[in-house]
């Protein structure tokens, strides 16, 4: 269920740490246009781990983003975490029929996965030949607890929405890419590109190679520790920081002595994970990195990264070339855009 094609258009739904995002993509004259979109935030243990905690406040959150972006869509694309899911690249011969690719797999799959078949789910997607026996396909294998596929289908149905497909947020990840190309080509020198995720309980470090995630990590930091210490230093109510920290109204203080700090620990995060990739890898550099997730909506957090890492770092923005309904609030889109990553690479399984 991980890589189902041949879907009816779906929503692409992204449940973090702090936050449901919704995005509808349409396409006409070769070119996206967003349709509808909508952010609903979560209270905060709703996701605990990047795994869902409480499947009735998720449904709730998906029901409102729903009502709040107009989509008439029934059908949703929604993800797993990385961390819980098991990936793995075999080689099968290429003359199987679907059918026996299917048999086949069910046979691997014990070898590689360490529960019980009846307590996953299981999925594979033909990456193409193998590259040192044209006669074989390489074939990705990805299986996930049961469990955490159950929690996202139940969320979706008490939001009135049916899972159509069940995804993986880097495979989620990897289709957006395209999305911010052409906002990296001033960079690019056919080297890897790094894309530091950072969302409000954990900062994922993905470095993507010829379309391809080669490597992966993740950190416990995000934004919520900006969101705690503003709750902290002023005295307000975990929803109210939240709000203060997205729309400001907090004292003349606030930039330098709560603000600059995080951006300064964010920047100090990344490059730790940077380090880690060059250190464990054939690469001596990055072309550029980008930085995704809602804190990289934080003003001038590109400046500071790219200053104190030495290398080019670009605020993502998936719908730079896309155009846009009018229903869709443009201002409120670009805010949101660097976190709505993995949301509009899942609408664009709709594009299968």
């Amino acid at each position: 269920m991980l890589f189902r094609r041949k879907q009816p258009p779906v929503l692409g739904i992204d449940i973090s740490a702090a936050a449901v995002k919704l995005i509808e993509l349409g396409r006409s004259n070769g070119r996206y246009r967003v349709e509808s979109y909508g952010v609903e935030p979560l209270p905060p243990n709703a996701v605990v781990d990047r795994n869902i905690a409480d499947v009735e406040a998720i449904g709730r959150a998906i029901k409102a983003a729903v009502k709040k972006s107009g989509t008439r869509l029934k059908h949703a694309a929604v993800a797993v975490s990385g961390s819980a899911v098991i990936t793995k690249t075999i080689t099968l011969p290429a003359e199987y029929s679907e059918q026996d690719l299917e048999d086949q797999i069910q046979l691997e799959a014990e070898q590689y996965i360490p529960y019980s078949l009846d307590e996953v789910s299981l999925d594979f997607e033909v990456l193409g030949p193998n590259a040192k026996n044209p006669e074989m396909n390489d074939i990705l294998l990805a299986a996930s607890r049961r469990e955490n596929v159950d929690n996202q289908v139940a969320a979706l149905e008490l939001a009135g929405l049916k899972a159509a497909i069940v995804d993986v947020e880097a495979c989620a990840l990897e289709n957006a890419f395209t999305l911010i190309e052409t906002q990296l080509a001033q960079y690019r020198k056919g080297g890897a590109i790094a894309l530091a995720d950072v969302g409000a309980t954990t900062t994922t470090f993905n470095v993507i190679h010829e379309g391809r995630i080669i490597y992966t990590r993740e950190q416990g930091f995000g934004g919520r520790q900006l969101t705690e210490e503003i709750q902290r230093r002023y005295g307000l109510s975990y929803e109210e920081a939240g709000l203060a920290k997205k729309h400001g109204g907090l004292p003349d203080s606030y930039v330098r002595e709560v603000l600059e700090p995080f951006k300064n620990a964010m920047a100090q995060q990344i490059g730790r994970s940077l380090q880690f990739f060059l250190s464990s890898s054939a690469h001596r550099d990055v072309d550029v990195l980008v930085l995704v997730g809602g804190c990289a909506s934080i003003q001038d957090v590109d400046r500071l990264v790219a200053q104190k890492l030495g290398i080019p770092a670009v605020v993502a923005n998936p719908f730079v070339n896309m155009a846009l309904a009018s229903r869709v609030d443009a201002q409120a889109l670009r805010q949101d855009a660097p976190a709505m990553m993995i949301a509009c690479g899942l609408a664009l399984r709709s594009f299968d």
